[in-house]
């Protein structure tokens, strides 16, 4: 029996911190997992920037509450939760989570939260666990399941190794040329057609 682990952002959804930066105009908060491999040194990066700029979590909220998923991903995660058992592990975080989550029918997702303080400041994060994707795929593993994770950058790359079968879905190229072990799939008909 088969589950199938996700990526959200870059995958089903537009990258949330790149469209703030490019809505407020910061564009030090373009930068993702695609860029800096060290998930704290990117936050702790990111909060600082929020600090300095005085960004608010309804700041962040408003431009998330314009997303849309990405062309087809709503059809294929359908699709998924048809044919096999799935779910999203992401770093993102349950305050920034929910509309996105309602636009694709509410899939399993398994994501972080942040500290927000009286006056809307997100003054800092808290992991579900550390290396969650690795251990989700651990997790399923132990429970007798073969496990196929995808996902687009470095954050994603211990669960795909973790993974009986591990694909790039539509990486940049600093990640292909990093991790060349794994098949790359560059949009939604191909990655289908590799997962059985």
């Amino acid at each position: 029996m088969w589950v199938v682990c996700a990526d959200l952002e870059g995958v089903f959804v537009p990258e949330v911190w790149v469209n703030v930066a490019k809505k407020t105009g910061i564009d030090e908060l373009k930068l993702t997992t695609r860029d800096i491999k060290d998930y704290d040194e990117l936050m702790r990066y990111r909060l600082q920037i929020l600090d300095k700029h005085n960004l608010k979590i309804q700041d962040i909220q408003e431009v998330i509450s314009t997303l849309r998923p990405l062309d087809g991903a709503y059809e294929f995660s359908k699709w998924l939760r048809e044919v096999t058992r799935f779910t999203i592990v992401s770093d993102t975080f349950v305050e920034f989570a929910q509309p996105l989550m309602a636009q694709l029918d509410f899939p399993f997702l398994l994501c972080h939260s942040l500290v927000i303080d009286a006056d809307g400041r997100v003054v800092d994060y808290k992991l579900r666990q550390s290396d969650p994707k690795r251990k989700t795929v651990e997790a399923f593993k132990s429970l007798d399941y073969q496990v196929i994770a995808f996902g687009d950058s470095y954050n994603d790359i211990s669960m795909l190794k973790a993974a009986d079968r591990g694909i790039l879905f539509c990486p940049p190229d600093n990640v292909v040329a990093d991790y060349p072990e794994f098949p790359v799939a560059r949009n939604l008909a191909e990655l289908k057609s590799m997962l059985w």
